[in-house]
């Protein structure tokens, strides 16, 4: 028996959905950040570029996941309803990764910080004036980073949720049905005596 639609139902499916994405963005970061203590640049490359992929294309499949799982619990469930929850999930799931990585940018070492800066100015062959802007942005770095993360996840996942909505409601292609019709239920359904 499929559930009533309503708002708080969207948030609470938004709310599980995003736990599952955030986790596997965080989980990725964190997975970066380990990579990234080792001295070998081969394997910080090779595992950065490793984890943007299964990050990418997993949290792709879990919001798809979701979506349909929605569609399916809920009665009366239209497009419109599957983009405001994958909407819904993005910014949710943005708000996890975006802590996340601000409180990874808070826990840098002062003389990482420090040396990143050196290296940076000597290859930008920085002044005095310059250095000194770099070093007040440098003081709000946590704030930027969290700011833009959580925009890019919310703006990356309101595209996704766009084009996934419609892709799930599509009734037949190339032969297969991806919701089942009244007919399919009857035919599923014992005959009675």
């Amino acid at each position: 028996m499929k559930r009533k639609l309503d708002s708080n139902a969207v948030w609470n499916e938004a709310g599980k959905g995003a736990l599952y994405l955030g986790g596997l963005s965080v989980l990725c970061l964190s997975l970066k950040e380990v990579s990234a203590l080792s001295s070998s640049n081969f394997l910080i490359t090779a595992a950065s570029v490793i984890l943007w992929v299964v990050e990418f294309f997993g949290c792709i499949l879990l919001m798809k996941r979701f979506m349909l799982d929605f569609r399916d619990k809920y009665e009366g469930v239209q497009m419109a309803d599957t983009a405001r929850l994958g909407r819904r999930m993005a910014l949710l799931s943005g708000l996890l990764l975006a802590s996340a990585q601000a409180l990874f940018i808070m826990q840098m070492p002062q003389e990482d910080m420090n040396t990143l800066m050196d290296q940076l100015s000597t290859a930008m062959s920085m002044g005095s004036s310059e250095r000194e802007a770099m070093d007040g942005v440098l003081a709000k770095l946590p704030v930027y980073t969290f700011v833009f993360q959580w925009l890019y996840c919310f703006l990356y996942g309101t595209v996704l949720a766009s084009i996934l909505s419609r892709y799930i409601f599509m009734q037949e292609v190339f032969g297969t049905r991806f919701r089942p019709t009244d007919e399919d239920e009857n035919e599923n359904k014992p005959d009675e005596q």
